[in-house]
Order: C-alpha cells, then structure tokens, then sequence
C-alpha cells in the first residue's frame, strides 16, 4: 500500500501542501502567500475541512504532534486491515485443482474401461 495514502493530510490531487498549510495555521506566511492559500482551500473541499479542524486547536505547536499520532494511527489501522485481508485470502490452488481434474479424469476413464470390460 502507498505510503501516501497512509499520511492524514495528503490527498491524490493536493491543493495545499502540508508544510504550507502549518505555516498557515501558525501564522508564519505573508499576507500574499496566506491570500494564495485561501484562494486554493476555496478550490479544494478536503483542505478547507482539514484547515477548519486544525484552526480549532489553541497551541498551533501541538498540531504537527497531532498529525503525526494521527498518521501512526492511521498507518497501524489500514496495515491491521491488509494483514487481516492476507489471511482471508486464499492460497495459489493450481496444483490442487489439476489434481482433482486428472483424479476426475481417471475415474471417468475407469468407469468406462470397467463397462466394457463387464459387457464382454
């Protein structure tokens, strides 16, 4: 599985990266660069959610902790389910489907031999 897909603020189609959007939340852009940032969460859904969510915090510090305890989390929670999707799948059958058919066969084969071989 993607790395990527295992980051809580990464997207496929990434408006705002997330170094931009810390330095947005802690204030740390010029008022040209935090324009173009607001300009992209306008254009985006999940960056506008997300920046919402973490404009909620009072120590804009502690945010990069939190994502990195939601990135752990995340990554333990979708590498859970990928172990657990391994184990119900099932193994490579080839062999033990041609080994039905050619016991099939052979019994099919049999079959008619013995016929024969009753008739007469």
């Amino acid at each position: 599985m993607s790395e990527n897909l295992k980051d809580i603020l990464s997207n496929e189609h990434p408006e705002i990266d997330q170094e931009t959007m810390m330095l947005y939340l802690q204030g740390k852009l010029t008022p040209e660069q935090k324009h173009e940032v607001e300009k992209r969460m306008m254009q985006g859904d999940f960056e506008e959610e997300a920046m919402e969510g973490l404009q909620a915090y009072n120590d804009k510090e502690q945010i990069q902790y939190t994502i990195e305890a939601l990135n752990r989390d995340l990554k333990k929670k979708t590498e859970k389910k990928q172990k657990r999707r391994d184990k119900l799948k099932l193994p490579d059958q080839t062999w033990i489907v041609i080994s039905v058919v050619i016991v099939l066969l052979l019994v099919i084969v049999s079959y008619f031999v013995i016929r024969r071989l009753l008739q007469h």
